[in-house]
């Protein structure tokens, strides 16, 4: 069936001296993989430079369901990032997330809202001016949400003078007033950064004043989070670079 959709590149791998096989998440038919043809001239179509980490693209292509490899016959850039590419921090933060998708949406399936809230995320960042060192934790938390585990919002839910006596239920996703049986949860103080992060939202993140030894915990607790959550969830490569950035 010939389809044309929207897709998210998550990630490219050499194949041969003329191919790379690339991973992309797409709006119609969710993650699919996709064999491609590199042009050797700049009159090819399938330009290598399309195919970078999070790049939007609009792709046309013969979708098969039974097939592991897809075969695009056009593409064309929807969004060329104006900024990410010639800022060392943007960079450092797409690369991390498009790592972090690669693993995250392994099967994935048609998800229209998830795609779009991927998408906007980006392009949010690109025009960003400042004030954007949460991006990435933000963004973790929020995607939970579309995956099924963001955090519960239960009648425990710890009001402002209980937060720091509340633990946090990493397998059931839910605040307790006592430690569960396993050990799969958060201490008080790693629970309540659990709530600083709910709260938090791309316009009003940069209210939150954050140590860089505070956002890597957090990011080490959302990475956990989704490791308990997602099975064969790796540690990312890229996370060392990100830790560095923001004093």
């Amino acid at each position: 069936m010939l389809t044309k959709t929207e897709a998210i590149v998550l990630h490219a791998i050499k194949y041969s001296d003329s191919r790379i096989i690339v991973e992309m998440f797409t709006r119609e038919t969710g993650r699919l993989s996709f064999m491609v043809p590199i042009a050797k001239t700049s009159h090819g179509r399938m330009k290598k430079q399309y195919f970078q980490p999070m790049t939007l693209l609009e792709v046309t292509f013969d979708y098969r369901q039974r097939s592991q490899l897809q075969y695009l016959k056009d593409v064309r850039p929807l969004t060329a990032w104006s900024t990410i590419p010639f800022t060392p921090e943007k960079l450092a933060l797409t690369l991390f997330v498009s790592e972090f998708l690669y693993h995250a949406l392994h099967s994935e399936q048609q998800n229209e809202a998830l795609f779009s809230y991927v998408c906007n995320s980006m392009q949010w960042l690109d025009m960003a001016q400042g004030n954007y060192a949460n991006f990435h934790l933000t963004f973790l938390m929020r995607m939970s949400r579309f995956l099924g585990f963001y955090p519960n919002l239960s009648p425990t839910t710890p009001t402002n003078d209980k937060e720091g006596e509340m633990f946090f239920d990493l397998r059931e996703g839910c605040f307790t007033t006592m430690a569960p049986t396993h050990h799969d949860f958060l201490q008080p103080n790693d629970a309540s950064r659990i709530l600083v992060l709910m709260r938090m939202d791309f316009p009003t993140m940069h209210l939150y004043q954050l140590s860089r030894h505070d956002r890597n915990r957090i990011t080490e607790v959302l990475l956990g989070y989704y490791r308990l959550h997602i099975p064969q969830f790796p540690e990312l490569k890229s996370l060392n670079v990100l830790q560095e950035l923001w004093a």
